[in-house]
């Protein structure tokens, strides 16, 4: 999968206000940053817990 050029990106959020509408995109933006957020902070927390388990080894 190649890089995402303006023309795609334009096009994309163009059929998402088609699909969702203007009133629920931001509540959908808003969601998926709350959800990426909390997916890097378990992430975080995995890759801290194994660092602390080999340092102790």
């Amino acid at each position: 999968m190649g890089n995402l050029g303006f023309g795609e990106i334009l096009l994309i959020v163009f059929f998402a206000l088609i699909v969702f509408g203007p009133k629920k995109l931001p509540e959908l933006g808003k969601a998926a940053g709350t959800t990426l957020r909390e997916f890097k902070k378990a992430t975080k927390g995995i890759l801290d817990d194994e660092d602390i388990e080999t340092k102790s080894k």
